[in-house]
Formats: C-alpha cells, sequence, structure tokens
C-alpha cells in the first residue's frame, strides 16, 4: 500500500496532489519505477484565522492560559492570584527541611552581599547606603513574585558601572548630587517599566537579539574596565578620571604615580586581594568549602577595618568609607523626575539598563533552572525583575537584578526557594538599622579588591576559545564587544554588541546558504556533496539544496545562486564531455515560508531554465509553501508532476537509468 503524507492533522480535509505513476507520466518513465508518494497540500486558511495563529504561536507559543481552561470562577481568580504571585503556590508545600536550606543560604550571601553592595555604590557614583538599601526592598519584592528558586537580587558591577557611565555623562554626581540621586531613580523607575512591559507584552525574545557570543565579549570587557576604575582605591588615587576606557584610565594612574599613590593603601589592597583570590580558589577547588569564598569579602572587611581603627591609618592617607547614613530606605517617589528635561534621559537610560539588567538576569536563571530541571517563565520573571525595580525606584533603590556570583552561592548553600532572597534581606535591613556605623573606618582598598575579585569571574576565556572554534563571525563579535567596551566606552561596547548580532542575522538572511546534493552509495538519500564526499551527482541532473526560507530579501540572490552552480556545472560537464544538464532539481525541505518575490523568483528561475531547455523540478515544499506555490498558480505553470514528495522519487522519475539500479 502505497504512503499517503499529508500536510496537517486528519480529518480537516486535505487536498492530495496525485503525482503520476511513470506509465502515465510525460517524461523519462519506465514501468518499473516504484509508485511515487503523493504531496499533501493543506487547504486555504481564511485570513484571520492565519494571523491569529501566527500571533499566537509568536507571543503564547506556551499557552498561557491553558491551566485556566474548565475552571470556575473562583479557581481562575486563585490561578490568577498565584500566576502574579507564585509564592502562595509553592508556599503551601513550605517546609522546616527547606527552611533549613533557606536560612544557610540567605545568611551566605548576605555576607557576601554586603561588602559588595558598598563597592558597587561607588561604581554608580553614589553613596555606599544606597547600595545597601537596593538589597533589601527588591529582593523582598522578588521573592514574592519570582519563578527562579536560585537568583540572589541586588546591585550588579556590570549595571552599576553601566548606570553610572549613562548618569555621570548627563549630569555631574559630585557637583549636583541631588539631581544625579533623581536622575538614578528616575531611570530605575524605567528600566522596571522596560522589563515589566517585556513580560506583559510577553516580548522577552527582544533580549535574545543579543547573541551569547557578543555576551561573552561584552561581559569580558566590562570587567575589566570595572578592574581598572578599581585602581582609583587601590593605589589610593585623589583625582582619577572619570572616562572608562583603558587609555584614559592607565594616563591617569601613571600620571599620579610619583605623587598620587599611597603605598600603605597598596598594602592593604594587595594583601587582602590575594586572600580573596585564594579563598576563591579554594572554594573551586573544594565545592565543599564554598563557605570560604563567599565569607571572605565580609572577613576582609572585618579585619581591614579594626586594623585601620588601630592604626589611624586614615591619617596616613588610606581613604576610608566614612560616614554611611543609619536607617531602612526612605521614600523617594516624589524624587523621580515625571516632566521636565531629565524625563526623556532618565527613559533612555533606563531602557538600556534595564535591557542589561533582564539579559544578565535571564540567562542566570535558566542556567540554574536547567542545573536543578524545573522550569522558568521567562515573562513572570521580566514582570518579576520589573515589578522590583519599580517599587525600588520608589524606596531609593537603584537598578538591581540577578548577581552571578551570589546567585552561584546560593545555590552551593542549598537554597531551596526565593526564602533565601528574604532572609538575605533581613540581614540587610538589621545591617541599616544597627552596623552602619561600624563601617566608618573600612578601607576604600579593601572595597576595591572585593570588586576585582568579584569580576574576575566574568572574564570566560574559555568561553571565547569555544567561540572562535565553533564561529569565527561570533568571535568577531565577541571580540568587538570587548574591545568596544576597553577602548571606548562601556555604552559603545553594548552598542558593537548589538550590532554585530543583528548584521550577522541579516546575512544570515539575505545570502542563505545553498548545497549541491550527491546520492550516497547503496541508499535513497542525497546529501551535500562537500559533506559526504562519496556522494555521487546523478548524470543530466542537478541537485540544489536552498538552506532557508525564501523572502524580497534574498529571493534575487538564491535564483541567481542557482543559476550560477547551474552555470559553474554545465561548464565543468562539458569540459569533460559529459552529458549535459536536463533536470534541475530544488530540494525544499529548509525552505519553511516564501513569500511573492520568492514565488516571482522561481518563475524567472523557470523561465530562465526553459531557455536552455532544463526542466524544474521541486521536491518536498512544506505545506506553506505548498500552499502559496498553488494559490499563485506556480505548481500549474511548472506541472504538478513535477513536485515530488522526496529527491529519490525526483531523480528515479528525471533519470530512468538511475531507476533501474535502484
Amino acid at each position: 500500500m502505497p504512503l499517503k503524507v499529508d500536510s496537517i492533522d486528519e480529518g480537516l480535509g486535505t487536498k492530495d496532489i496525485n503525482i503520476r505513476s511513470l506509465s502515465s507520466s510525460s517524461h523519462c518513465q519506465t514501468q518499473n519505477t516504484p509508485y511515487i508518494h503523493k504531496v499533501g497540500v493543506p487547504p486555504r486558511q481564511k485570513l484571520f484565522k492565519e494571523f491569529t495563529s501566527i500571533v499566537k504561536e509568536t507571543f503564547f507559543a506556551d499557552d498561557p492560559l491553558r491551566s485556566f481552561k474548565d475552571q470556575s470562577k473562583s479557581r481562575k481568580f486563585v490561578l490568577g492570584i498565584q500566576a502574579i504571585f507564585p509564592i502562595l503556590e509553592w508556599g503551601r508545600y513550605y517546609n522546616l527541611t527547606k527552611f533549613r536550606g533557606d536560612i544557610i543560604a540567605g545568611l551566605t550571601i548576605a555576607s557576601l552581599c554586603i561588602p559588595q553592595d558598598i563597592g558597587y555604590a561607588k561604581l554608580a557614583n553614589l553613596k555606599p547606603q544606597y547600595g545597601l538599601y537596593s538589597s533589601f526592598v527588591p529582593p523582598l519584592v522578588y521573592a514574592f513574585m519570582g519563578s527562579s528558586r536560585d537568583i540572589a537580587i541586588g546591585p550588579v558591577a556590570v549595571v552599576s558601572l553601566l548606570l553610572g557611565t549613562l548618569l555621570q555623562n548627563e549630569i555631574d554626581p559630585l557637583t549636583h548630587q541631588a539631581e544625579y540621586l533623581r536622575l538614578t531613580f528616575t531611570a530605575t523607575f524605567f528600566a522596571g517599566i522596560t522589563q515589566a512591559t517585556l513580560g506583559i507584552f510577553r516580548l522577552g525574545f527582544v533580549i535574545d537579539f543579543l547573541s551569547h557570543a557578543a555576551i561573552v565579549g561584552f561581559m569580558g570587557g566590562a570587567a575589566i574596565t570595572i578592574g581598572l576604575q578599581q585602581l582609583k582605591g587601590f593605589l589610593g588615587i585623589q583625582n582619577f578620571t572619570r572616562k572608562t576606557d583603558i587609555i584614559s584610565v592607565m594616563r591617569s594612574v601613571f600620571s599620579a604615580a610619583h605623587h598620587g599613590w599611597n603605598w600603605q593603601t597598596i598594602v592593604i589592597g594587595a594583601s587582602f586581594l590575594s586572600f580573596l583570590l585564594f579563598a576563591k580558589y579554594l572554594g573551586k577547588r573544594n565545592k565543599k568549602l564554598f563557605w570560604v569564598s563567599a565569607i571572605a569579602p565580609l572577613i576582609s572587611v572585618i579585619l581591614s577595618t579594626f586594623f585601620v581603627y588601630i592604626t589611624h591609618a586614615e591619617k596616613q592617607g588610606v581613604q576610608i568609607v566614612n560616614h554611611i547614613a543609619k536607617g531602612i530606605n526612605p521614600s523617594s517617589v516624589d524624587k523621580i523626575y515625571f516632566s521636565g528635561q531629565y524625563l526623556l534621559k532618565g527613559f533612555r537610560i533606563g531602557v538600556v539598563a534595564g535591557l542589561i539588567a533582564l539579559t544578565e538576569a535571564t540567562a542566570i536563571g535558566r542556567t540554574f533552572a536547567a542545573m536543578k530541571d524545573y522550569q522558568l517563565d521567562g515573562n513572570k520573571e521580566m514582570v518579576a525583575l520589573g515589578a522590583m525595580n519599580v517599587v525600588g525606584s520608589m524606596t531609593s533603590c537603584y537598578v538591581t537584578t540577578g548577581s552571578f556570583s551570589r546567585s552561584a552561592v546560593n545555590y552551593m548553600a542549598g537554597c531551596q526557594t526565593a526564602v533565601s532572597n528574604i532572609v538575605m534581606s533581613l540581614v540587610v535591613f538589621l545591617t541599616l538599622e544597627f552596623l552602619t556605623p561600624l563601617f566608618k573606618y573600612t578601607p576604600n582598598a579593601i572595597l576595591a579588591a572585593i570588586i576585582i575579585s568579584a569580576v574576575v569571574g566574568l572574564i570566560d576565556i574559555q568561553a571565547a576559545i569555544l567561540i572562535f572554534k565553533i564561529d569565527k563571525f561570533d568571535f568577531i563579535a565577541c571580540m568587538g564587544a570587548f574591545f568596544g567596551v576597553v577602548f571606548v566606552s562601556i555604552e559603545i561596547g553594548l552598542l558593537i554588541a548589538a550590532l554585530i548580532s543583528f548584521a550577522k542575522i541579516f546575512l544570515q538572511v539575505i545570502r542563505p546558504r545553498t548545497a549541491i546534493l550527491g546520492k550516497i552509495p547503496r541508499t535513497a538519500v542525497y546529501r551535500n556533496i562537500q559533506q559526504y564526499p562519496d556522494a555521487t551527482q546523478v548524470p543530466g541532473v542537478l541537485i540544489i539544496r536552498v538552506d532557508s526560507a525564501i523572502y524580497f530579501s534574498n529571493s534575487n540572490y538564491i535564483k541567481e545562486r542557482i543559476l550560477r552552480w547551474l552555470t559553474d556545472e554545465q561548464e565543468q560537464l562539458k569540459a569533460a564531455c559529459q552529458q549535459r544538464i536536463q533536470f534541475l532539481i530544488v530540494e525544499m525541505s529548509p525552505v519553511t515560508d516564501i513569500d511573492t518575490s520568492g514565488i516571482i523568483a522561481l518563475e524567472e528561475l523557470y523561465r530562465s531554465l526553459q531557455k536552455r531547455d532544463i526542466q524544474l523540478v521541486l521536491a518536498n515544499p512544506g505545506p506553506v509553501v505548498m500552499h502559496k506555490l498553488h494559490s499563485s498558480d506556480f505548481a500549474s505553470t511548472i506541472g504538478e508532476d513535477k513536485i515530488f514528495l522526496t529527491v529519490a522519487d525526483a531523480v528515479s522519475t528525471c533519470s530512468p537509468k538511475l531507476a533501474e539500479e535502484v
């Protein structure tokens, strides 16, 4: 019984185009040729139904409302609340065992985040307390709305530096502190709005346009830039450039070498940086000792602060933190710019910072979700991150996101749920209420050492090597982003990363790959002759595969590329006195779609082949393509007996000699 292949589910009225058997075909047929399979044609779909189908697949592929089907109104209300606040769902199954893991993890990441927050605030040109504020309110909001069990929320180095760089280009943080602070909260507000909007309208795929290679390069360049910025505190330099490029920074460092460096500061910074790197090395060598690297920053702060206090090293030029405001977050609702000249600037900066923060959090969340084998709802994550930044902007916080270093510690410490963020938040609360005066004598060199040790992990050399081995164009994107950040600025590096990522997509769309296929010996399989050297071409037949959808952007190129393949083959055959090409078979299984320009290109290809006395044959067009071939009458133009299910069917019909061999 012959195989019937349909393009859609049974029962939907599939129409079949009957490819004539060899006994009735008009060309190159013998009675020994096997039955040729049918190619299904899907029924015509109404425009509105087709449009809604595309929209659903683009924005609602995961069918988020499936759990609401066939539910009572009260149950739908409960499910809706749980969708917004996942803690109400998993909280019902929370127990003491999970709390034990969460409290240990929360205390561990709190010991790491407190010294980091003070240092990261300086990267954003803010006072230290704003870093602590940002690890109090946002983690609480995320714990109730986030769906990741492992992400630890707070300020991160890359976003802090990016925000500080963009903000200081608009307002001087030293001479206009109040306006700078207001613009910070405004940018944070719009960062949250951007993130929440992407989640609500299910536009998370936007961040996927930054390729992995571009992110690796951007993060590595940002790590170098952040490390260079810490030379000010590490060397005890008073006057330091505000530019972030390596040339400006190194010029500033060496110009201060004769009179601006402080040897006591260097000793403190170098000693504790060595200790921090050694602790991190121990944590990597032995996973059970992860807590050593986690508490090392807090130990460093305590020891260095005590040392400066008893020796009064600040009188010898060692720069210290000085005053950190005591008390929890004051309200900042009235400080956000909702009008005026800074509104648009805050919006622009917020969108950029929000997207970068979202990209980092999404990558972290996906990584740990895969490690623990649970599903992460990307759109819920965006809404949660957006909500926490909107609330944060109203409670004196700046842009926060998932921190990779803290999340890794959170994971290794045995966190079970987002309660670890609540525990961390409570520890930060206690620190703000009672412990901030103890940080007065903390040397800036320690904060610099902590940040340097934290960002070292952002430089992923192995990933860059792997990218080079896999895809050279990806490596160009990686290096473009890296050098853009290091030699120009962090925002230029980000722009380069985005442009190269888009350029790669653009080139792949307008210049798709094509390949000549040959028959694998003793099979009915046809593959790329460049990949399979033993694949042989069929005499009198040229088989070309198009590895892309055919759109207006590439249709003319594909037509011309096929004709160039044909011309080259004809010249080689003529020189070798071999049989000329009589059939051109286009393998269309990779062609997922075709538009009007694509159909016109096929028509032009058909007419060009007619002039050369070559017949055009199509193999395995998909349902969408098949529908459009019939809607345009192109199938009738070339003949419905020239459309085959497989290349083997097409070849066996066009080449009786090969059919006899098979």
